[in-house]
């Protein structure tokens, strides 16, 4: 699709798979926001893709996901600056060995990875709605599970920072089927990707031992320009226009089991009272 001009945000696009999107849609001459939390690192990675890609439409929109409080800051900011917005794509994702609160008092993986996403997401739709084909892209995973709805945030349960990463990105997924559910009358479609095993900073707050780990499983693990391939084509690609509701890896649709409704309404309700509070 011919991308000039189409006005894209990127969250977490500082670095990694975030900042590799980014490049690849400022290439094609689009208008890309780039969402994050740390301005002095989203500046640098501003100048960098302006360098490489010769385009100047690039700004930064300082976006801290774990807090309600930037989320609705950065999203008025974002709609007063743009009419509309043609792509949005939930990247950015964090996980911490041990328990960890967000401002608004909510466990930070839960609060990074799942409500403030969707959060930005409803906040954004009128804006999505204007462009009159919007994308919704989710960066979710296939290390996903364990999703336990009466506790979220390891209230109760001994907390496990992997455990609940895949259990965050469960989440992803089932409101993507609920934002793809609702949407599905309007023009605006949402979809969910998986990017690969990749080489980011993702695991720079995880145990030594893992960190160490992850070193060994350097040969194995592709890089973010590579892993950015599937959401650059779900942003891009005229055949990706219509498709909706579908969870990718390397461009193929793949099942999902995290689809029950009841579930996902439950989820879908949980987050929405966590904002109202």
């Amino acid at each position: 699709m011919d991308m000039n001009g189409r006005v894209c945000l990127v969250t977490g696009a500082n670095t990694g798979h975030g900042k590799a999107v980014a490049a690849a849609l400022a290439k094609m001459g689009t208008t890309v926001v780039l969402g994050c939390c740390n301005l002095e690192r989203a500046e640098a990675a501003r100048t960098q893709l302006i360098a490489e890609s010769g385009n100047d439409r690039i700004s930064v929109l300082l976006l801290d996901l774990a807090s309600q409080r930037s989320v609705r800051r950065a999203s008025g900011q974002f709609l007063s600056e743009h009419h509309s917005l043609d792509i949005l794509i939930n990247n950015a994702g964090a996980w911490w060995a041990d328990r960890r609160v967000s401002p608004d008092g909510t466990e930070l993986v839960w609060a990074t990875n799942v409500v403030g996403p969707q959060l930005l997401t409803q906040l954004l739709l009128p804006a999505l709605r204007a462009s009159g084909s919007g994308r919704i892209i989710n960066v979710a995973s296939t290390r996903a599970g364990g999703l336990d709805l009466d506790d979220v945030e390891y209230r109760r349960r001994p907390y496990n920072g992997i455990q609940a990463y895949e259990a965050s990105k469960q989440a992803v997924r089932m409101l993507t089927w609920v934002l793809a559910d609702q949407l599905r009358d309007e023009p605006v479609v949402a979809n969910a990707l998986c990017p690969g095993f990749m080489k980011t900073e993702l695991g720079r707050s995880a145990p030594k031992g893992f960190r160490v780990l992850l070193v060994l499983l350097r040969p194995l693990q592709s890089s973010p320009k590579r892993g950015a391939d599937t959401a650059v084509w779900l942003a891009t690609s005229s055949e990706a226009a219509k498709l909706t509701n579908q969870f990718f890896v390397k461009r193929s649709p793949v099942p999902c089991k995290f689809r029950d409704p009841a579930m996902c309404a439950k989820l879908w309700h949980l987050c929405k009272t966590t904002q109202d509070d």
